[in-house]
């Protein structure tokens, strides 16, 4: 149902509420109307014709018809003459007034008053004087007839002037369902005029706004989605990179361990052998052998030093377990003040070369920062399995976080670190830990075993037969 058909209905409910209350009030008068008229020229006819009767009535009934059909009719009064044995001589003539018509029967039956009757006895007869409404219930049914026509035709003036004005008042907002429509089918640059009328006026501003404000925040999305989307390249991309730079650093970590090792150690064999045959005859090309010995010699503890730190080649060939442990006894061996404790308890979870990557370098960079910046004296790693999650934890005794570590420039390996455990669908925190120091903390989710993986196959090849 539409605004302006219930707008309507309530002005008709009203106006038909106001006419019956009207006629509801006429109805009343009316009623009082005839029976005070009614009932006044009955008492004024009896009274008059008691009186005559009197006098009359001394000269005998002829008399009396006589005097009756000289007088006529008596107003809303019904006159009639009886003689001494009760047979009618007269009755009164009907109305001329009005003649041939008459009200309802229904409104003569609502509107009428209790019919009254007085009775005149003399010697020989009797002169009954009854009440008669019928005119005065016409008056007032022509009246109420009047009344409703006019009632009628103020319901149908009302009603149309109030649907001209209504459909005036809220035909701006047809504009407004219709702009609405337009704005749900995915056009934002709608807007809507000045609107006649305070109301439509305050709704078309108000939509504006709206519109503009939805133009705003769909733009906003719009950026963040983009933003989103370049970050999410950007994250592929660093991942991307990263895998080709561990795959690079491992190449090149197995080159110098494969043939550059080997080089060195042939050219410090060589410069010890040549050495060993001059030592009797040239003391100077002997020094300069055992010179080229020695450096091959630094050469190849440095090239060993670096290749840990360029991919841990333990890791590939014995797993995380042995690959945490080989960086803990290198921690210890280049830095003799600290102490370093190893907790390790996998079982037999077994974890990917991607996850196990990412915990040594968790392991590698929490070593570096508490080292470097705690000044750390005690280590604590732990690397525990707990079903298909493996998690790693590092605690340090050092001088823990500052108040506003997080806010500061810099951590970039940190958030690495969180990113790639990521995106292994893993967990990583770093807090401090009690009473002084940090932890640092990571979970990943382990390889599934070979016979969970003989156990899937099964179960397809069961369900396929």
């Amino acid at each position: 149902m539409s605004l302006r058909l219930k707008i309507q209905l309530i002005v008709v409910l009203l106006t038909l509420l106001f006419i019956g209350a009207v006629l509801a009030l006429q109805y009343d008068a009316f009623r009082e109307s005839v029976n005070e008229e009614v009932v006044a020229a009955n008492r004024v006819a009896a009274q008059l014709l008691n009186r005559t009767a009197l006098v009359v009535a001394s000269q005998g009934t002829p008399a009396m018809l006589g005097y009756l059909q000289g007088v006529g009719r008596i107003r809303s009064n019904e006159v009639t003459l009886f003689d001494a044995a009760g047979q009618e001589l007269y009755r009164s003539p009907p109305s001329q007034y009005k003649a041939g018509r008459d009200a309802p029967e229904w409104f003569v039956d609502v509107i009428s008053p209790r019919v009254t009757e007085h009775a005149i006895a003399f010697p020989d007869g009797k002169l009954v004087v009854r009440a008669n409404a019928s005119r005065a219930v016409l008056d007032a049914w022509e009246h109420f007839v009047e009344l409703a026509v006019g009632a009628v035709l103020l319901l149908v003036i009302v009603n149309a002037l109030v649907f001209w004005v209504v459909g005036r008042a809220v035909r701006p907002f047809a504009r407004i369902v219709d702009a609405l429509k337009q704005l749900e089918s995915g056009r934002f640059d709608v807007s809507l005029p000045a609107l006649h009328g305070i109301e439509a006026n305050t709704i078309g501003a108000a939509f504006n706004r709206m519109v503009g404000v939805l133009g705003t925040q769909l733009e906003t999305e719009k950026r963040a989605l983009r933003a989103e989307m370049q970050l999410s390249d950007s994250r592929e991309l660093a991942r991307w990179v990263d895998h080709h730079i561990e795959n690079e650093r491992r190449m090149i970590a197995r080159e110098l361990h494969d043939e550059l090792a080997q080089s060195v150690t042939a050219m410090r064999s060589m410069a010890l052998s040549i050495a060993q045959r001059t030592r009797a005859h040239d003391a100077q090309s002997e020094a300069a052998a055992r010179t080229i010995a020695d450096e091959a010699s630094r050469l190849y503890d440095a090239m060993h030093g670096l290749i840990p730190r360029l991919t841990p080649l333990v890791l590939d060939n014995f797993g995380l377990a042995e690959a945490l442990n080989d960086l803990a006894a290198r921690t210890r061996q280049a830095h003799t003040g600290v102490q370093v404790e190893v907790d390790i308890r996998l079982g037999d979870t077994a974890l990917g070369s991607d996850a196990a990557l990412a915990l040594y370098r968790t392991a590698q960079e929490g070593i570096t920062n508490a080292l470097r910046h705690g000044h750390a004296t005690r280590l604590s790693l732990a690397l525990h399995a707990s079903g298909d999650r493996v998690s790693f934890e590092l605690i340090d005794d050092g001088r823990g976080l500052s108040a506003d570590w997080a806010a500061r420039p810099g951590h970039h390996g940190l958030t690495w670190l969180r990113e790639r455990v990521e995106s292994l669908g893993g967990r990583f925190t770093l807090q401090a830990a009690s009473p002084r120091g940090v932890r640092l903390w990571a979970e990943v989710a382990a390889a599934p075993t070979p016979a969970a993986h003989e156990a899937a196959d099964e179960g397809s090849r069961g369900a396929t037969r």
